[in-house]
């Protein structure tokens, strides 16, 4: 395991741009993962590559036959990263926007007074687009309450909800909040249990970067992710669509093929640097398992990080050595319990009698990066409901170190005092 080895580690943290500086600020530990993971250094090689190139997709020519043939290899590894064995993954201009396009079209597809499910965890990048088109299309918005005290929603919840004509539904994969990964796949069950036609579509934005994704397990119709949260870089987002959604009508040009989704011309590199990311997870997977096959490194790699990931998240609320954890700070509150096995490398914390902006600033000043997490349109379904007014979010990735949660443990503790 990825804990136990920490050759690897370093190796791991050699193949990402910025790991323990910043370009600004000079020397930092980046607990801001959420916001954006670092980027794969191929990522960032592969991005200058494609970028002086000035031709396009499309024409007779040897250059665009190349870019052509980047685009279906990267799809091809988007498939084998997640699980996909049939539907089509297309580019976008973010995952949010990708994800108002999904539900968009679903909504305005299915029959007049049917319903829209979805629950109060969820990031407005599903939930602001399913209740604005169930207005637009004529249907009734069914939410499904969170549990306030878990950060999450079950598929228990979601079946006390169900009825047979719901025809729309969205699940948030994990929480940029709470730092909770919720069981889609259970999720879903109960979704099609009563509802077996639903047209389902997952917020997979905050997810993708802590543990393999199964959309054949899934047996859902959209997928959204940003890739700049997963190790490649900001300016695109990536959907995958079952094969009903991608032929159902919807935003195209006139006479263009049924299931065509992309609008323009892409970005070659975008979809490039998704196969360098793909490219790492399969060397990951050989690092650390015996596995031969591509899917199986990549299942291996996923199983490791997030073991990883919950180590470093036990430690931080635990404690190392003599260092006290988050549980033991009496001046420090852990939002979602202390105890929580849905975690993702995400804790939200806030301090006694401290605003929480001025603790990511303390620890910004001690080269610690941190984000605050406002009771705003982004975050105040979670914090309204626990009387917060803000929190102070620390998310991690498997590049992460014990020594750098050391850190954090230190300065936390002496705000305290």
């Amino acid at each position: 395991m990825i804990q136990d080895n920490p050759a690897l580690i370093a190796v791991i943290r050699d193949r990402f741009a910025h790991v323990d500086s910043c370009p600004f600020q000079g020397p930092r530990i980046f607990f801001e993962n959420a916001g954006g993971a670092l980027t794969l250094k191929s990522a960032v090689e592969t991005s200058a590559k494609y970028a002086a190139i000035p031709d396009n997709q499309g024409r007779d020519n040897p250059a665009a036959h190349a870019l052509v043939a980047t685009i279906n290899a990267a799809k091809a590894d988007l498939a084998v990263l997640m699980n996909a064995s049939s539907g089509q993954f297309f580019a976008g201009e973010s995952g949010t926007e990708l994800l108002f396009r999904l539900i968009r079209t679903a909504c305005v597809n299915v029959p007049k007074g049917s319903k829209v499910i979805g629950s109060s965890i969820e990031h407005p990048a599903s939930r602001s687009a399913a209740r604005r088109w169930a207005d637009i299309a004529g249907l009734e918005y069914v939410n499904v309450p969170h549990d306030d005290a878990t950060g999450m929603v079950t598929a228990e919840h979601y079946a006390r909800h169900m009825t047979p004509d719901v025809r729309v539904a969205t699940i948030l994969h994990a929480s940029p909040v709470t730092g909770m990964g919720m069981d889609v796949a259970a999720i879903s069950k109960a979704i099609r249990a009563v509802a077996p036609d639903c047209l389902i579509i997952v917020d997979g934005i905050q997810h993708a970067a802590h543990g393999q994704m199964d959309l054949d397990a899934y047996n859902v119709d959209g997928y959204a992710i940003s890739p700049y949260k997963m190790f490649s870089r900001h300016g695109y987002g990536i959907a995958w669509i079952s094969d009903r959604l991608s032929l159902l009508p919807h935003d195209k040009l006139i006479d263009a093929p049924a299931d065509g989704w992309e609008f323009g011309t892409r970005d070659t590199g975008a979809y490039a640097t998704v196969s360098d990311v793909v490219a790492y997870f399969d060397w990951l997977g050989g690092e650390v398992s015996d596995e031969t096959d591509p899917r199986a490194r990549i299942e291996a790699a996923g199983r490791a990080i997030h073991a990883y990931e919950t180590h470093l998240t036990d430690a931080m609320i635990n404690g190392i050595g003599n260092l006290p954890g988050l549980r033991n700070m009496d001046h420090v509150t852990i939002l979602a319990g202390a105890d929580n096995p849905a975690r993702e490398g995400l804790v939200s914390i806030v301090v006694q009698d401290m605003a929480s902006p001025d603790v990511v600033t303390m620890l910004n000043d001690q080269g610690i990066r941190t984000h605050t997490r406002k009771a705003d349109h982004y975050s105040g379904n979670v914090l309204d409901p626990l009387g917060l007014s803000d929190c102070i979010r620390i998310s991690l990735c498997h590049y992460n170190t014990e020594q750098e949660i050391a850190r954090l443990l230190t300065a936390l503790n002496e705000i305290g005092k």
